[in-house]
């Protein structure tokens, strides 16, 4: 891989990592490099899918695709966050 595909892949995951922690509700708990490279590995995981089903390569932008690395980004920053914070859902509040 040549030092231009890296630093795409660097850019594009840091896209899909931004774009899967923005379709989650609330304050995820998670840093910006894990972010990066849970969406780098989601844009690789997506398009090896999106290839599967062949539809990778269409004319224009490739919707399906992007939807495939964005759900799949948004579902490990889902996983990674609830891990590093614990599983609560809803905020603690001090008891009276």
């Amino acid at each position: 891989m040549q030092i231009d595909g890296v630093i795409s892949a660097i850019v594009i995951g840091l896209v899909i990592g931004a774009l899967g922690r923005l379709v989650l509700p609330g304050k995820q708990y998670i840093p910006i490099w894990l972010m990066l490279l849970i969406g780098i590995v989601a844009a690789l995981v997506g398009t090896g899918i999106a290839s599967v089903f062949g539809v990778a390569d269409t004319d224009g932008i490739d919707w399906i695709e992007l939807a495939l690395q964005v759900a799949l980004a948004a579902g490990g920053v889902s996983l990674v966050s609830r891990r590093r914070h614990g599983q609560r859902s809803l905020p603690r509040y001090p008891s009276r």
